[in-house]
């Protein structure tokens, strides 16, 4: 069973709403907690009016933009978290590594790493001088959230972060990515160790500067074996997660790698994000009932009706049930998901009784 940690108590009392810290530490709850991943972005008309004014990273790098985005599906939509507004390839872009990312394109990185030369460009940083601009907007959000909802902040997990530092672009299969792996397997480990020594200090960062909870991304995650996900993505995790869970509740989130439920609990994670290929009854079972479970909702399902969203996420709690459970989707909200059904997925969610 996972221990309390006196920290994130403190946290809570000062919250007026706690709801995700007391699902995430295994406390009784009223409802489950909802927030949705990416619910700060493309499908909120506010979110696409800074989008029109503002590059991304001058969005990610100016606190005062990153707290506005931050702030508006709480407002808007009324989830009971805020999770930090930024990218995960803010962490390659420290390490000395160029990163375009481009509207309805995607991320680019024009040198990746690809050979052991490659490594005279980047390194470890120092998280307060590469990422200050982060641990300022989180400290921002917090003063104008002033205690509402907790704020979530986050990392990429080193996995993920490879395959793009790798590919050097978005891709299904990061072939390369993989390929880079299974060829050069000292190079790999060795830049999965710099990306997890930077993401521990990244972390640690934010809990200083007043995130609640951190939850870490492995968008890529499932294209690995289940000996290879542990090989180039746990063993990283693990790290990172035995570094900062008792400073803040840790929750994991691994698209696709469901095979893993088990493993990942046993990190001492609090929380385990899973998407919609896996049904609840299965996912608690290889989970256990000591790690509280997160997800599962299919974001195309939001496109459904208001009133048959509802139905959909009663049924959803009701298969997971209320307790060390956190409503959320499989992955990202979509982009052109009408904010009305939105809407509709997190009052489900809080007529549950």
């Amino acid at each position: 069973m996972n221990t309390v940690e006196p920290k994130a108590i403190a946290v809570g009392k000062e919250l007026k709403n706690d709801l995700l810290l007391k699902a995430l530490l295994g406390e009784e709850v009223k409802r489950p907690p909802v927030w949705m991943m990416r619910q700060a972005g493309r499908y909120l008309p506010e979110y696409i009016a800074l989008r029109n004014k503002y590059s991304f990273f001058e969005r990610c790098q100016t606190p005062e933009l990153a707290c506005e985005i931050t702030l508006q599906p709480v407002d808007i939509v009324g989830v009971d978290a805020a999770i930090l507004f930024s990218d995960i390839l803010v962490v390659p872009q420290a390490m000395g590594l160029e990163v375009e990312l481009i509207e309805n394109k995607g991320p680019v990185l024009p040198q990746p790493v690809q050979q052991e030369n490659d490594f005279k460009r980047i390194t470890v940083p120092d998280v307060n001088d590469r990422l200050h601009y982060v641990f300022d907007a989180i400290k921002l959000i917090k003063q104008e959230l002033n205690g509402r909802v907790p704020l979530i902040g986050f990392a990429g997990a080193p996995w993920t972060l490879l395959c793009y530092m790798v590919q050097g672009k978005g891709s299904k299969t990061f072939d390369e990515a993989k390929a880079f792996c299974y060829r050069q397997p000292a190079l790999a480990h060795r830049l999965l160790q710099m990306i997890t020594d930077t993401t521990i200090a990244y972390l640690k960062g934010q809990i200083k500067a007043g995130a609640d909870v951190v939850q870490i991304f492995d968008s890529w995650g499932g294209l690995l074996s289940p000996a290879d996900f542990e090989e180039f993505s746990l063993k990283y995790i693990r790290q990172i997660v035995a570094a900062v869970k008792e400073e803040a509740p840790t929750i994991i989130f691994a698209k696709g790698a469901w095979f893993a439920l088990e493993e990942m609990a046993a990190t001492g994670a609090h929380g385990l994000g899973i998407d919609w290929c896996i049904t609840p009854e299965r996912a608690r079972k290889y989970a256990g009932n000591h790690v509280t479970l997160q997800g599962n909702f299919d974001p195309a399902k939001l496109f459904l009706s208001p009133a048959e969203i509802k139905k959909e996420v009663k049924k959803m709690i009701t298969a997971f049930g209320p307790q060390r459970y956190i409503a959320n989707l499989g992955h990202g909200i979509l982009p052109n998901v009408p904010v009305s059904h939105a809407k509709a997925f997190v009052e489900a969610v809080k007529e549950w009784a």
